[in-house]
């Protein structure tokens, strides 16, 4: 009896020392992050730039001395924007790295495959810039650094209505596309709500090239704005084809139109989306981002690395209040963020979305090249 006692004894005294060492590592110690993001395929420019803005972010971090003397190890798996390869990715992180704390994925598609996963293992995820309203129904281990697409949706819908003034809208959409449809209907309905009308409706599918025979309808309800919520690559196809059928109205779109300057010409000037930030700001924050980032990749920052900048001074902020890289101590720790980042002023809703506006980014020509500049903050309050 004695020596069973002494043996229950010595293994409480080993799990209590297993959960003190992994509750706050002993200093000089490593803290995995893991990542996932589309760093090859179709939507690579995305993966890459917030991959970037992480990189860059846990270059400051370590170079500061870390978070509590440990320094950040961030391990990013490629998914390639399939939702199959998502999975495969976050078992790899969690199952062999050991990872509780990850960054992705990027698209919505992507991240709502593993949602439920980390809800399950008890994994904090914050998603960059996945804004499908779904992401977060998963539970109180998901957090997502961007608005939802019904935001962004109704800040194209005001700013359309309020700021170009417009009062007859088209719209074209992809019905295959979450992301597209939910733009769509909720433009729509601010749209109509500030008083505007919809003159067209076209839907079209995913990887179609030809769009004449819809924008021969839009032009014959002559709309005085086309709300385009698309990914950059159809943008540029659509807009090409509207301003050859003499539609020179204004397009708006949102945040899947980052990556047109490079990706696109002069046939989406009198473009407009809604983005997470501009990178012309005067916030010394965003200042202060895009020089070290200029000077670290040779180019400005888009919002997608906005956004992975932020997800990982999130997770710093919400690991120095935890004083744990216990991943329960960090979501509790997540669930109370009140601070200023690059893409705004961020606190967390009780979804664990943040209460943030959005700003509307204009197309312009900047010399001989495609460029971008703040047009307005654009906030909706009820």
């Amino acid at each position: 009896m004695k020596k069973s006692f002494k043996m229950t004894l010595s293994a409480v005294f080993v799990l209590a020392a297993t959960s003190f060492v992994f509750a706050a590592p002993k200093k000089g110690a490593t803290i995995k992050i893991g990542g996932v993001a589309p760093l090859s395929g179709g939507v690579a420019v995305y993966g890459v730039e917030c991959k970037n803005g992480i990189d860059l972010a846990v270059e400051e971090i370590n170079a500061a001395g870390g978070i509590n003397g440990q320094k950040i190890q961030f391990i990013c798996e490629d998914d390639e924007g399939d939702p199959a390869k998502s999975v495969s990715a976050y078992k790899k992180l969690v199952s062999k790295d050991k990872t509780r704390l990850i960054i992705g994925s990027l698209t919505s598609g992507c991240t709502l495959a593993i949602t439920n996963q980390a809800q399950a293992n008890k994994v904090v995820q914050i998603a960059p810039a996945a804004t499908a309203p779904a992401i977060t129904d998963a539970g109180n281990f998901i957090f997502r650094a961007c608005f939802i697409d019904p935001f962004q949706g109704r800040v194209g819908g005001k700013f359309a209505y309020e700021n170009l003034g417009s009062k007859k809208a088209a719209v074209l959409y992809d019905i295959g596309n979450d992301y597209s449809v939910g733009l769509m209907e909720n433009f729509v309905s601010e749209f109509e709500k500030q008083g505007g009308k919809i003159v067209a409706k076209e839907s079209y599918g995913t990887g179609e090239k030809d769009f004449n025979a819809i924008i021969t309808k839009v032009k014959a309800a002559n709309p005085d704005v086309v709300y385009l919520p698309d990914y950059y690559a159809t943008v540029a196809l659509i807009a090409k084809q509207l301003r050859a059928q003499g539609i020179d109205t204004p397009i708006v779109g949102a945040d899947g139109w980052d990556g047109l300057t490079e990706n696109a010409g002069d046939e989406v000037l009198n473009g407009y989306y809604s983005n997470h930030y501009a990178e012309d700001s005067d916030s010394p924050a965003v200042q202060k981002f895009v020089k070290n980032f200029e000077k670290k990749y040779n180019k400005k920052p888009n919002a997608f690395a906005a956004l992975g900048y932020d997800s990982m001074y999130m997770l710093k902020d919400a690991i120095i209040a935890a004083g744990s890289t216990d991943s329960v101590k960090v979501r509790d720790a997540l669930e109370k963020i009140d601070n200023d980042y690059v893409t705004g002023h961020i606190k967390f809703d009780a979804k664990h979305n943040p209460i943030k506006s959005a700003v509307m980014v204009k197309m312009i020509k900047a010399g001989n090249k495609l460029s971008q500049a703040y047009a307005a903050t654009v906030e909706i309050k009820d």
